[in-house]
């Protein structure tokens, strides 16, 4: 039952979440505003649903210790998640084996008369906020009251508070003081620090000295036919709806001339855009310092040294594209350049400024005329969806009463048609584009009655299932353009990775990798290195190669050939090398001492023998789940 090493900063969590009812887990749940998550006595016959030797383990430990985890995994992430969430991730499992381990320890603790004196548990009571008065000190109604509130009693507290306190000294003993072996540190440091230098040559189809013969329509059906699976739809339900989309009625609304002329003069700032200018503008404290900064520009300093004297960035000084209004006095002498330059001293609402034009964005003007069609199609748009609201509940009192979908698409005027649809395919017809459609298909079944549905746009639909269709291959007229790509991207990998096997060849009887084509040489990369648009494995792949060697690098959409051209030892001296050596020292040592933290605990475990009641831990399952 030994766990997988942890280090060290997860180990005060792997305390908190294990012990028997913990006290830290419970001071946790305190100062983080966690007191109250459903933290129960479960009572009844059976108290306990197990022991590791002649320790028990509580039903009340175990149901504690579960609900605050679920409690910290949905703090985490962000969102409440219940009981049967957190089976799944094993949070379960997770909290029954740090309760194990920590049961383990106790019961060591009571084998070898390891404990703390009443005066240290003491200190540490009264040393916890929660538990404090509003002077400052230790608060025994405080302390009574907080402990009533989540159902523990003084004994039983102070009981696990020094059960908690005399196991981290066992912890410490067993985990404290491993230092990482020189030899370890020198190995991982040289294989973290080493780095390479390779040219590689990517091949493409341009590269291919004999171009791909174009594929017959014979060569297209026996691709099709070896890979029929990729061209099979999947299972699909064969679905009749009634729809009124408001695209499909929005021409025979009416339209207001005059109610569009409005709404264009309502938007009018979208469709007249004043001339503006691009323009940064740098405030000064006096007119005088302001007229300095001028002249320092006229001598030919830079506006950016300016800025960058105030401690600014050009970002801080940005106004973004403004109009002749938005400057203000500024306006007429800014919007009077020309071309880009600098003018000033000018007033602002900040003081005394220069001002900066970068650039002139010319005046746009959209006529009505060249807008009247569009804003028609909104104005039809919107009153198609009022008009179809208007329809939803006459649709389902239809259907309540017994209307078919035929009956109900001519009563209200609404399109009768029947599609296949299979979740996730690609060629769905266009009604599957509906979020809401996609929703009510999934869950419908044969049988179903109808309802009304209103759509993402809009629109309204009622549907039901009429039939399960198998999975079917796509006829090949449908999908020759899908086949004809896969299969010229199967012989071009297939051609590539030949033509690069010839290369190989080649370099290796002492020919240039750079007489095949344009090479690329990159110098002294490490493992945590990257290079762009390369398998995943490209890396470990190089690492793995000898100085001078070759070899062939081809995955889906990728070909190349790559020779490995040095090899440089990771440094020794200098900062970097320290810092390495130092890291892998610290993160090393932890990692031995939780090694030896899991294999002393797995040990007293399979020592003493672990006894666990299933049907006990499934009835605290059980309560969780409701």
């Amino acid at each position: 039952m030994a766990k997988a090493p942890q280090s060290d900063d997860e180990a005060p969590k792997k305390k908190r979440r294990g012990a028997s009812v913990m006290a830290w887990v419970l001071m946790a749940m305190i100062v983080g505003g966690l007191g109250g998550f459903g933290v129960t006595n479960f009572g009844g016959g059976i108290s306990t649903i197990g022991s590791v030797g002649d320790r028990e383990i509580s039903i009340d430990s175990y149901s504690r210790a579960l609900q605050q985890q679920i409690n910290a995994f949905s703090q985490q992430v962000g969102q409440p998640i219940g009981f049967s969430q957190a089976q799944a991730l094993g949070i379960d499992r997770k909290v029954l084996q740090d309760l194990v381990n920590s049961t383990a320890l106790d019961n060591e603790n009571d084998r070898i008369g390891l404990s703390v004196g009443d005066a240290t548990v003491a200190s540490k009571i009264s040393g916890i906020s929660a538990f404090q008065g509003v002077a400052g000190g230790f608060d025994r109604d405080a302390y009574r009251q907080t402990l009533q509130r989540n159902n523990m009693t003084e004994a039983g507290f102070e009981s696990d508070l020094r059960a908690d306190m005399a196991r981290q000294i066992l912890q410490s003993t067993v985990s404290g003081g491993f230092t990482t072996p020189a030899v370890l540190t020198t190995t991982l440091a040289n294989w973290v620090g080493e780095e390479r230098s390779f040219s590689l040559l990517r091949l493409d189809e341009a590269d291919l000295t004999t171009p791909l013969p174009a594929a017959t329509d014979a060569d297209l059906n026996a691709y099709y036919t070896a890979h029929i699976d990729s061209y099979t739809r999947p299972e699909a339900k064969r679905i009749t709806y009634a729809a009124l989309l408001p695209e499909t009625i929005a021409k025979d609304m009416p339209v207001d001339e005059a109610a569009l002329k409005k709404t264009y003069q309502d938007k009018i700032n979208d469709y007249v855009v004043p001339e503006k200018r691009l323009v940064e503008r740098l405030a000064f404290a006096t007119d005088a310092d302001a007229a300095a900064a001028k002249a320092r520009l006229d001598a030919g300093e830079t506006f950016e040294a300016l800025v960058a004297e105030r401690q600014l960035t050009l970002e801080d000084v940005d106004m973004g594209d403004v109009s002749k209004s938005d400057l203000g006095a500024a306006g007429d002498a800014v919007f009077a350049l020309t071309e880009p330059g600098v003018v000033g001293p000018l007033p602002s609402d900040i003081g005394p400024a220069l001002f900066r034009m970068n650039a002139i964005l010319a005046a746009q003007e959209t006529p009505f005329e060249s807008v009247r069609d569009d804003l028609a199609l909104e104005v039809q748009l919107a009153a198609a969806r009022a008009a179809i609201t208007a329809k939803v509940e006459a649709v389902d009192d239809l259907l309540a009463g017994g209307a078919t979908l035929e009956e109900v698409a001519k009563d209200q005027g609404m399109t009768l048609a029947t599609t296949e649809y299979a979740a996730g395919a690609d060629d769905n017809d266009a009604i599957a584009a509906y979020t809401a459609f996609q929703t009510a298909a999934e869950k419908l079944g044969e049988g179903d009655f109808p309802e009304a549905i209103v759509l993402d746009d809009g629109g309204l639909i009622a549907m039901q299932m009429d039939a399960t269709v198998p999975p079917t291959p796509v006829p090949f007229d449908k999908v020759k353009d899908k086949v004809a790509a896969a299969a010229h991207a199967d012989a071009l990998a297939k051609a590539l990775s030949a033509q690069a096997e010839t290369i190989k060849t080649a370099v290796a009887g002492g020919a240039q990798l750079a007489s095949f084509g344009i090479v690329e040489t990159t110098s002294n990369i490490d493992r945590q290195s990257s290079v762009p648009n390369v398998p995943d494995d490209f890396l470990t792949r190089l690492f793995a190669m000898k100085p001078g060697e070759t070899a062939v690098v081809d995955e889906a959409g990728f070909a190349g050939v790559v020779t490995l051209n040095t090899i440089t030892a990771a440094p020794t001296e200098g900062e970097d090398a320290t810092a390495t050596r130092e890291a892998i020292d610290v993160n090393a040592a932890k990692a031995i001492s939780a090694d030896a933290m899991s294999l002393f605990t797995a040990a007293l475990v399979a020592e003493a023998g672990i006894r666990l009641d299933q049907t006990a831990i499934n009835s605290v399952n059980a309560r969780m789940n409701n």
